[in-house]
């Protein structure tokens, strides 16, 4: 038990280091961030005084100044996360923020539809799209996470969402070749006779 406390402590203040140490922090930060929250490392550590540490919300670990938390907010959490540059890796790292976030509220979030709390999005953001996903359809998560779907061709596939199109407006022929790929032939039939009636 105290070595894990003591590899959660060196974890929690290589990335309190890396918070701080501005464009060279962008560079190993987001790793570390990654493996402190895939690990949970952030919920319970030892100091470099001794001190043993433990927090049950993500936000107080960030918020809470060093050496017992990273003396951070949300929004550099949220902005280290943005600098992933592999879709897939970003989407692991956001989906795990969510879960070490998700914890704070707890219960049934479905009718917060229309309220954004602070490090817990809703409607149809990336990481709501990734706790649907998560919570109702495991496998295409699994697809999301891995980099072969994005999370909304996955929300799409799964039915939590529909398939939207632009269309241009300036052009008969164009609106109708966009028409013609996005929609199966019968649609396509349907929508002529609907667009021939007066």
């Amino acid at each position: 038990m105290t070595s894990n406390l003591r590899a959660n402590a060196a974890l929690v203040e290589a990335l309190g280091s890396a918070l701080r140490e501005g464009e060279h922090g962008l560079k190993t930060g987001p790793a570390l961030l990654v493996r402190v929250l895939r690990e949970g490392s952030w919920r319970s550590f030892t100091t470099q005084r001794g001190e043993q540490v433990e927090y049950a919300h993500f936000e107080h670990f960030v918020t809470k100044p060093p050496l017992k938390g990273l003396g951070a907010s949300m929004r550099l959490i949220e902005k280290m996360l943005d600098s992933i540059e592999e879709a897939a890796g970003r989407a692991e790292a956001q989906d795990l923020l969510d879960q070490a976030v998700k914890a704070k509220h707890g219960g049934d979030r479905s009718k917060l539809d229309n309220i954004q709390l602070v490090g817990h999005p809703s409607g149809t953001s990336k990481e709501a799209g990734l706790r649907r996903l998560r919570k109702d359809r495991p496998d295409l998560h699994a697809d999301v996470l891995a980099g072969r779907l994005s999370t909304h061709a996955a929300m799409v596939k799964a039915g939590f969402r529909r398939k939207l199109v632009s269309v241009p407006v300036d052009s008969p022929e164009s609106t109708a070749q966009a028409i013609r790929r996005n929609m199966n032939p019968e649609a396509v039939a349907q929508l002529a006779k609907l667009l021939a009636k007066p």
